[in-house]
């Protein structure tokens, strides 16, 4: 039966719909993998893939493995019947925040974050790379249907940060987790805890999600779950033909950092502003830090 969606608050812009979770039917265990753009999903929705075929032997391409419901580009009946099709556990992709998801009793939900001005610096070429084609095609019907459209790249940073930092968006994402992380079926991984102790963390994982890998097969687990393995083997992670340079761009540095270069004191002051006024401190230091915090 499809979930009672009267409840959820919409979210809806040029590339997603959560009207569109109606029309999904769960199941009991399925494992949904949550967070705001460029903050580790196609690496958490690999760790998930591994963690459930540990041989290395997942059916299909991790991104059709865990889809994203709410992605306008792909055909709802289309992403539906795939989710309906497996038999096995499954997995869903969502950008949308907490209070705009079904928040499921006999579901898993994995919430990952990185520090905010990491996730902006990603997103810098995530946009730069996107085909101008699509995004044209996006924002056409985004503003046939009057919806805000996407953002299209300038190049400009500074001009892009500033709208970025200003309308509702990645702060709030976190801090609707963050207000549920007691959940017992939630749990909240950082980026920088994935980099720091990648082994470590997918354990952390795998025992949140009930989920038994064989001692002998850990090694090889963790290692595809590695930036440069996932990189070597797109192919077995999805398709990439929406952005210039395909994988390349798509799976770029993951590396942290790279706004100390960039963003002026200015806009790092309005920053840490804008973080204090929508997250607590604790929700703020793990933003920041994450479980070192």
């Amino acid at each position: 039966m499809p979930v009672d969606v009267s409840a959820l608050r919409p979210y809806r812009d040029a590339i997603s719909d959560n009207r569109r979770w109606e029309r999904f039917e769960p199941r009991a265990g399925d494992i949904f993998v949550c967070t705001p753009p460029k903050c580790g999903t196609t690496w958490m929705q690999t760790i998930v893939a591994e963690l459930l075929w540990p041989d290395g032997d997942a059916p299909r391409p991790v991104m059709q493995h865990a889809p994203w419901l709410e992605a306008e580009f792909n055909p709802l009946g289309e992403t539906l019947a795939l989710l309906e099709a497996q038999t096995h556990r499954r997995c869903i992709k969502t950008h949308t925040p907490a209070d705009g998801i079904p928040l499921l009793p006999d579901a898993k939900y994995v919430f990952v974050a990185r520090d905010g001005r990491d996730a902006f610096m990603s997103l810098c070429n995530h946009l730069a790379n996107m085909k101008a084609a699509v995004v044209g095609a996006l924002n056409a019907r985004a503003l046939a249907d009057g919806v805000p459209p996407m953002t299209e790249w300038t190049g400009d940073v500074h001009d892009f940060f500033a709208s970025w930092l200003e309308k509702r968006g990645f702060l709030e994402h976190v801090a609707t987790f963050w207000e549920r992380r007691a959940l017992p079926n939630l749990l909240l991984v950082h980026y920088n805890d994935l980099k720091a102790d990648l082994g470590g963390e997918m354990r952390r994982v795998a025992a949140f999600l009930e989920i038994r890998v064989p001692a002998a097969r850990w090694p090889a687990v963790v290692r595809r779950c590695t930036f440069e393995a996932m990189k070597a083997r797109a192919d077995e992670i999805g398709t990439f033909q929406i952005f210039e340079g395909g994988a390349d761009s798509f799976l770029y540095k993951a590396s942290n950092g790279r706004w100390r270069d960039v963003l002026t004191g200015a806009e790092l002051a309005r920053y840490q502003k804008r973080v204090s006024e929508i997250l607590p401190p604790d929700a703020a230091r793990w933003l920041e830090q994450g479980r070192a915090a």
